[in-house]
């Protein structure tokens, strides 16, 4: 995303430039005497920026993942296979059992993605010749990093299947992870200013409404650590982290990027404070199908889902200038 940001910095700057040494004249009709008519088209920059809140509801996307669990008898105490071999090893396993096995793919996660961040965009764009309440512009928002933090990440009831325990529901957890969501989104709007005549009053309040579609670049960054033992015995985990001396996989940290369509509306005032200067406080909405958040090896080659984020939502409110020539 890096070399697109650097993209619309260098157009916004040029098209300020060129603003600033163009002697901007409007096209208009001529009437008489040397008298034209404005036809209300202008040339339209805007900054902003203020905080974001977004949401989506969290999704399991292990796959199938098998645990074994061990039981003993006498004392009710349920653990994990990696926690059975540590103590077979040193001789403190009497008593324990293969209890069954159950797959994690049936757990929920413990709590939908739900925070609060920054939020600063740019435009650029026109109002519509003889159609001035009409504006069009070519955006660029950014919702700074926010972080999605589970200790659990994963809870519930799983059934067991094989072992002395083969049909008994058991309550388990899993894993906890640390992460975070930034976003980019580029999009084309069409905004609608409730006002009449051709220029905008000053000193006035104005209500705006705005629909578009836009491309989101959502860089997803996860870190899971495996607190509850259940994914260190995994032969197919193991290539996503390096054993400890303990012989917990410590998983590497991942970086994930999610490109895909999303769908904007706003809603907003500005005010005319002085000559094509206008003061703007907005919200807008924005829509994202799906994200997710994997794992990926050293070389990040190979990868492998493990939560999602299914309809993203960042709602923007944000104050900012905007400029029309």
């Amino acid at each position: 995303m890096k070399p697109v940001k650097i993209f619309i910095l260098s157009a916004l700057s040029c098209l300020i430039i060129g603003g600033a040494h163009a002697n901007w004249e409007y096209a208009s009709e001529y009437v008489a005497d040397g008298v034209y008519t404005d036809n209300g088209a202008r040339f339209v920059l805007s900054l902003r920026g203020g905080a974001a809140y977004s949401t989506a509801k969290i999704k399991n996307e292990i796959g199938t993942e098998v645990v074994a669990y061990y039981y003993n008898e006498s004392t009710g105490e349920v653990i994990t296979e990696l926690y059975y071999d540590q103590c077979t090893q040193s001789g403190g396993c009497e008593g324990f059992e293969l209890a069954g096995s159950a797959d994690l793919a049936a757990l929920k996660p413990k709590k939908d993605y739900s925070e609060i961040s920054f939020a600063a965009g740019a435009s650029v764009g026109f109002t519509v010749p003889y159609r001035p309440q009409w504006r069009l512009e070519l955006g660029w928002d950014h919702v700074l990093e926010s972080e999605y933090n589970q200790s659990p990440m994963f809870t519930g009831d799983v059934t067991l299947e094989g072992g002395a325990l083969n049909g008994a529901v058991l309550e388990v957890q899993s894993s906890a992870v640390q992460s975070n969501l930034t976003s980019d989104i580029i999009s084309v709007m069409a905004f609608y200013d409730f006002f009449d005549g051709i220029e905008k009053p000053l000193n006035h309040f104005i209500p705006y409404i705005g629909l578009g579609i836009g491309y989101a670049d959502v860089k997803t960054e996860l870190e899971v650590s495996d607190f509850f033992g259940d994914l260190s015995n995994s032969a197919d985990l193991q290539k996503y982290g390096v054993r400890d001396e303990s012989g917990v996989v410590q998983f590497y940290k991942s970086e994930t990027n999610n490109r895909t369509i999303a769908g904007l509306a706003s809603l907003g005032l500005s005010y005319g404070f002085a000559q094509n200067m206008f003061m703007d406080l907005g919200a807008r909405v924005m829509y994202v199908p799906r994200v997710k958040w994997a794992l990926s090896n050293e070389d990040n080659s190979r990868h492998r889902d493990w939560f999602s984020g299914e309809n993203l939502i960042h709602i923007n409110v944000m104050l900012g200038l905007r400029f029309e020539f």
